[in-house]
C-alpha cells in the first residue's frame, strides 16, 4: 500500500499533465492539493480487499497464522467456488465503503464514486449484480461469529491508518457532500491501475532486496529513477507573428508566409476561452496538417494538456505522418533535459523505421509488469534520439497494447481512439490517455456511420474531458459537421446556435473553420483559400479499357503523368493488364492496397519520389501513367498531369481532384507540363453514361452503394454537360458540391427520381442497421455527476486491442485474414521473399533462410513479418475464411512459437513457390513485387 501511494504522488508531481489535474481537482474542497491527498490515498487503500478471508486462505501456512491471532477462516476448499464472488477490488471497494460509512457518516449513495477506484483497479468497475452477490455472502469479507468483529477490527485499524498516513482525515468530512462526474471516476480509477503496475513490478520494488535496507523514501527514489518515465509535455503559447510561429515549427522557405487557412487556425485558437473542439475545413493542399498542430500548441497551452494524439484513417497515413510529428517536435521550444515519450500507434509499428530508430537493445534488462500487475514481459530502459528541442523517448514501461497511449506523442489509427468508446477491460487507462493531450482528427470525412457511431460518443466523452480536438477535412458535409459539434458541445448548444449552423455551406463559406465549446455558442471562420485555384474540367469516358487505353495514347501523346484511380482492386490490374500492353511495363506503375507491408511502403516511397513536389522528386521525362486504388487518394503528396476515376462519393472524388495539377510547374500557365495537360482535367468513368440513370459498375456499388454513387453524379452532371466551359472550381466549388451531394433534399433530374428513391431506402436501411450493430458495445454517456461507474463497461467485449478481431469491432468491415508472406524453395525448405532489398544498414534481407527446426534468425523473422499481407474481400466470406484457415494451419512451426521467435509466433504463413503462386481455399494466388497479389478462382 505505502508504495502504491508513494507512486501516486510521483505520478501527480511528475507525470500527470496539468490539465487531468485540475479535472480531477475541480469538484473538490481544497483544490489541487486536496486532488492529490485523494489519489495518493485512493492509490494506498486499493489492495484493502486482500484483507479478507476469501483472499488471505489462498496459502494455507499465512492463514494458519493469521488464524492464531483470532482471524479465523475456513480453508480454501472449504470456500470452494464462492470465493470468485469476492475478487479483492469488490472487496476492497465493500469495506472502504462501510468504513466510510460507520466511521465517517457517509452514506451509501454517497460512497459509490469514490470507492469504485478500488473495485475497478483489475480493469472493469465491478456490476450492481456483483455487489448484490456479495452482499449476501459477508463471510468472506469475515468470517462468522466472534471471529467477525476480529476481521472488523484489523480492516478499520489498517484503513484509519491509511486515512491518517495519507492526511485526508480531514478531508473526508469535505469529500462526503461532493460529487464527482464519472469522467473524474475513470481518471481515479485508471490512475490506481498505473499506479498499482508500477508498485508491483518486481524489479523497481523487489520483495527481498539484496542490498542494505532502504528508507521508504529511498526505496521510492531508486525504482522512481528505474522507471524513469518522461514528464508531460508543458507547452507555452507561442506569442507574436503568425508567419514567424509556421517558419520556426516548419521550416517554411524564406519570405514564405502562412496561408490564409493556417493564420485562421492560430488566431481561432487564441480566441477560445476554454477548450473546444475546431473543425478545420479547406482544400487538399492547403496545409491543415500544419495549422492542426499550431492550435495544438495554443490549445495545449491554455488548457495544460500534456501531448498530442494524431488519429488518421490507416496504418498508412499513420506512417506518413509519424516523421512529420518528429520534424515539429524536433522544433517546438524545451528547456534543456526535456525528455518526451513517442509513440507510432498501430500493430505494425515496430516494422516502422522511424519507430525502431527509437528504440533501444542495450542496457540493464528489466521485467516490466503485466496487464496484471505480475512481472511477465521483459523490456529494456528506454533508448533516445537527441534532437534540438527535447530528447524523444520510445520509452520502454509504455508499450504493449494497454499502456503505450500513455506515451505523451502519438500518431496512430483512429481506432486507437474509436476504442475508447467501446466497452472492453482496462478502458479507464485509455480515456486517461487522450485526456491528457491534444486530439487531432485527420480525414474526417472518411467515416461511415459505423465508426461514427463510435466517434460521437468518444467526442462526448472528450467534451466532458474539456480535451481540446481539432478534426480535419477537406470535404464535409454540413449535417456531419452539426453532428460532430453536438457530440462535443452538446445537443442543447448546437439547438441554440442551429441559424449559425445553417447559414453556412454555400460556397462563399469555404474554407471554413468552426469552434464550439461545451455550453458556448460557436465560432465560425471564413478564411480566403491560398491565393492559387485550379479549373478543373471534368467529362465522362465509357467504362472500356480499351477506350481508355485509346484516350490516354492521345493525351500522352507529348508526354506527361496520368493518375488512373480504380474503386477495386480488380479494375486496378485489369486497367494496368491493357495499359501495359499499349505502353509497355516500365511506363506503368500499379498501387493498390495488395501489397505485402514493405512493398507498399516502398510504394508509396517510390510514388513521392517520382511525382511528389518540384524540387523534391525526379519526375519521369517520357509518358507514366499510375493506375491506382483509393491508396492515392490522401495523405500522399503526389502530382499528375490528367487524373482519371472510377465515380465515387463526391468527397473523395474531390479528394482524388487533389493529386490534379497539385503544384505549379512552370509558373502559373503551367509551362513545364506537356502543351495538351496544362488544362487540369478529370475523366470520369466507371458507369455507364448511356443508360438513362447512369449505372455504375457493380464493384464501386459494392464499396460505396449505389445512393452515394448516383447523389455525386447529380452533383456533378451541370459540370459535365457544361464540359470545358463549365469547370469545377477549386477550392470554391468543394463546398457547395459537396453540400448538395449530401442535402437531405434528393437533388438530381426527374428521369432518376425513382432510382434515386429506391438507393435512398437501401441505403438508409444500412445506415441504420450499422447504427444498431455499432451500439451493441458502444459506450453509454457519461450519467450524472454522483452516479458511480458501476458496470461502466458490463456486457462488453473483453480485452480490445489493435488486432484484426479488435479493429473490426469499430469498423464496419468483414473480418480479414492477415499472413505473413513467405517463399518455399524447391527443396522445401522456406525463405524471405527473394527481391527484397537490403536495410539501411546494408544488410541482406532476401532469401534469408527460415530453418522449420530452430527459430530463425532475429533479422530473418524480423524481415519475414514485414511481409505481412492482408487477404482481399474473397477471404472474408464464412466459407471461404474457414477453408482458407484450415489450409493456412496446416504449416505450423512449433519452433517459431516461442519467445525467441516472437516476430512469428501466432502468425498465419503464406508460402509462394518459387513462381511466386499458390492455391488457397479454391482460389489460385499469383504475387509480385510491381502488382502485388492477384487472385482468380483456381
Amino acid at each position: 500500500m505505502e508504495d502504491s501511494a508513494a507512486v501516486a504522488g510521483r505520478l501527480w508531481d511528475e507525470w500527470l499533465p496539468v490539465s487531468v489535474r485540475r479535472l480531477i481537482a475541480d469538484p473538490l474542497p481544497g483544490g489541487l492539493v486536496a486532488a492529490r491527498r485523494l489519489v495518493v490515498w485512493l492509490a494506498g487503500v486499493h489492495d484493502i480487499g486482500k484483507a479478507t478471508p476469501a483472499f488471505a486462505c489462498q496459502v494455507e501456512q499465512l492463514a494458519q497464522v493469521m488464524r492464531g491471532h483470532g482471524l479465523e477462516m475456513r480453508s480454501r476448499e472449504a470456500m470452494g467456488a464462492d470465493r470468485r464472488l469476492a475478487p479483492h477490488g469488490l472487496a476492497g471497494q465493500v469495506l472502504l465503503g462501510e468504513w466510510l460509512q460507520e466511521r465517517h457518516g457517509w452514506t451509501v449513495k454517497q460512497t459509490g464514486q469514490f470507492t469504485v477506484a478500488v473495485g475497478g483497479h483489475h480493469g472493469v468497475p465491478p456490476e450492481h449484480g456483483q455487489i448484490q452477490a456479495l452482499d449476501r455472502h459477508p463471510d468472506l469479507l469475515g468470517a462468522h461469529g466472534p471471529a467477525r468483529a476480529v476481521w472488523q477490527r484489523v480492516q478499520g485499524e489498517l484503513l484509519d491508518a491509511c486515512a491518517a498516513e495519507f492526511g485526508v482525515g480531514e478531508d473526508l468530512a469535505d469529500w462526503k457532500t461532493v460529487k464527482l462526474s464519472q469522467p473524474v471516476q475513470v481518471l481515479l480509477s485508471a490512475l490506481v491501475i498505473v499506479c498499482d503496475w508500477i508498485a508491483s513490478n518486481r524489479d523497481l520494488f523487489p520483495y527481498f532486496p539484496e542490498d542494505v535496507p532502504r528508507t521508504g523514501a529511498e526505496r521510492i527514489a531508486a525504482a522512481w529513477a528505474g522507471l524513469d518515465l518522461p514528464g508531460p509535455w508543458r507547452a507555452e503559447e507561442p506569442a507574436g507573428d503568425v508567419h514567424e510561429l509556421f517558419a520556426s515549427r516548419f521550416d517554411l522557405p524564406p519570405g514564405a508566409k502562412a496561408r490564409p487557412v493556417q493564420e485562421a487556425a492560430v488566431e481561432l485558437a487564441r480566441e477560445m476561452d476554454e477548450p473546444g473542439l475546431m473543425v478545420i475545413e479547406a482544400p487538399m493542399g492547403e496545409g491543415k496538417t500544419e495549422a492542426a498542430l499550431a492550435a495544438a500548441e495554443i490549445l495545449a497551452a491554455r488548457s495544460g494538456a500534456g501531448g498530442v494524439f494524431f488519429a488518421l484513417p490507416t496504418m498508412a497515413t499513420g506512417n506518413a505522418m509519424f516523421p512529420r510529428l518528429l520534424h515539429w517536435l524536433d522544433r517546438l521550444p524545451a528547456p534543456p533535459g526535456t525528455r518526451y515519450s513517442v509513440l507510432l500507434a498501430h500493430s505494425k509499428a515496430a516494422l516502422n523505421d522511424d519507430f525502431v530508430g527509437l528504440l533501444g537493445n542495450g542496457g540493464q534488462r528489466i521485467a516490466a509488469v503485466d496487464v496484471d500487475g505480475h512481472g511477465s514481459e521483459q523490456w529494456r530502459p528506454s533508448s533516445r534520439e537527441r534532437v534540438a528541442g527535447a530528447e524523444l523517448v520510445a520509452h520502454a514501461w509504455l508499450r504493449g497494447r494497454k499502456k503505450a497511449m500513455l506515451s505523451s506523442f502519438v500518431a496512430g489509427t483512429v481506432d486507437q481512439l474509436l476504442f475508447a468508446g467501446l466497452k472492453s477491460r482496462h478502458l479507464a487507462l485509455r480515456h486517461l490517455a487522450i485526456d491528457g493531450k491534444v486530439v487531432v482528427i485527420d480525414e474526417a470525412h472518411a467515416y461511415d456511420t459505423y465508426m461514427s457511431v463510435y466517434l460521437d460518443r468518444v467526442l462526448s466523452w472528450l467534451g466532458a474531458y474539456r480535451v481540446p480536438v481539432v478534426v480535419l477535412s477537406a470535404t464535409l458535409p454540413a449535417g456531419r459537421r452539426r453532428e460532430l459539434a453536438a457530440a462535443y458541445a452538446g445537443k442543447d448548444a448546437v439547438r441554440a446556435a442551429a441559424g449559425a449552423f445553417d447559414a453556412v455551406g454555400r460556397a462563399g463559406d469555404y474554407p471554413l473553420l468552426t469552434a464550439v465549446t461545451p455550453g458556448g455558442a460557436p465560432l465560425m471562420r471564413r478564411p480566403a483559400a491560398s491565393a492559387r485555384g485550379t479549373q478543373v474540367a471534368v467529362e465522362r469516358l465509357d467504362d472500356d479499357v480499351d477506350v481508355l487505353a485509346d484516350r490516354l495514347e492521345r493525351e500522352l501523346a507529348q508526354g506527361g503523368c496520368v493518375l488512373v484511380v480504380r474503386n477495386t482492386v480488380r479494375r486496378v490490374l485489369e486497367a494496368a493488364a491493357v495499359l501495359r500492353q499499349r505502353f509497355g511495363d516500365a511506363n506503368v506503375t500499379v498501387a493498390h492496397s495488395c501489397f505485402v507491408d514493405v512493398d507498399r511502403a516502398a510504394k508509396d516511397a517510390s510514388l513521392l519520389n517520382r511525382f511528389g513536389p518540384p524540387g523534391k522528386a525526379d519526375r519521369p521525362a517520357g509518358a507514366h501513367i499510375v493506375v491506382a486504388s483509393q491508396v492515392a487518394e490522401q495523405s500522399l503528396d503526389v502530382d499528375f498531369d490528367l487524373l482519371v476515376t472510377d465515380l465515387a462519393p463526391v468527397d473523395l472524388l474531390l479528394q482524388r481532384t487533389g493529386r490534379l495539377h497539385r503544384h505549379l510547374r512552370g509558373g502559373p500557365e503551367q509551362t513545364d507540363r506537356p502543351e495538351g495537360l496544362r488544362q487540369a482535367r478529370c475523366l470520369i468513368t466507371g458507369v455507364d453514361w448511356n443508360a438513362s440513370v447512369p449505372r455504375p459498375v457493380a464493384g464501386s456499388v459494392a464499396v460505396y452503394g449505389a445512393y452515394a454513387l448516383l447523389r455525386s453524379a447529380a452533383a456533378l452532371l451541370e459540370h459535365l454537360d457544361g464540359g470545358p466551359e463549365r469547370p469545377v472550381g477549386l477550392p470554391d466549388d468543394i463546398s457547395a458540391l459537396v453540400q448538395r451531394a449530401y442535402t437531405d433534399t434528393l437533388d438530381g433530374p426527374a428521369g432518376w427520381t425513382q432510382a434515386l428513391e429506391d438507393a435512398r431506402t437501401r441505403h438508409e436501411r444500412h445506415r441504420a442497421d450499422q447504427a444498431e450493430r455499432a451500439a451493441t458495445f458502444r459506450l453509454d454517456a457519461a450519467a450524472r455527476p454522483g452516479r458511480p461507474l458501476f458496470g461502466w463497461v458490463a456486457a462488453g467485449v473483453g480485452d480490445a486491442d489493435d488486432t484484426r478481431q479488435g479493429r473490426a469491432q469499430v469498423r464496419d468491415s468483414r473480418e480479414s485474414l492477415e499472413v505473413v508472406v513467405v517463399q518455399r524453395r524447391a527443396d522445401g525448405s522456406l525463405a524471405t521473399l527473394p527481391w527484397l532489398k537490403p536495410d539501411r544498414k546494408g544488410r541482406v534481407l532476401a532469401g534469408l533462410p527460415l530453418p522449420t527446426d530452430q527459430a530463425p534468425t532475429a533479422l530473418a523473422a524480423r524481415t519475414a513479418a514485414s511481409c505481412g499481407l492482408r487477404l482481399p474481400i474473397q477471404f472474408s466470406f464464412p466459407d471461404v475464411m474457414d477453408l482458407a484457415l484450415d489450409e493456412l494451419e496446416e504449416l505450423y512451426v512449433e519452433a517459431w512459437q516461442t519467445k525467441d521467435s516472437y516476430w512469428l509466433a501466432g502468425q498465419l504463413i503464406l508460402p509462394l513457390d518459387e513462381h511466386c503462386q499458390t492455391r488457397l481455399a479454391g482460389f489460385a494466388l499469383r504475387y509480385s513485387p510491381s502488382d502485388g497479389l492477384e487472385v482468380t478462382r483456381a
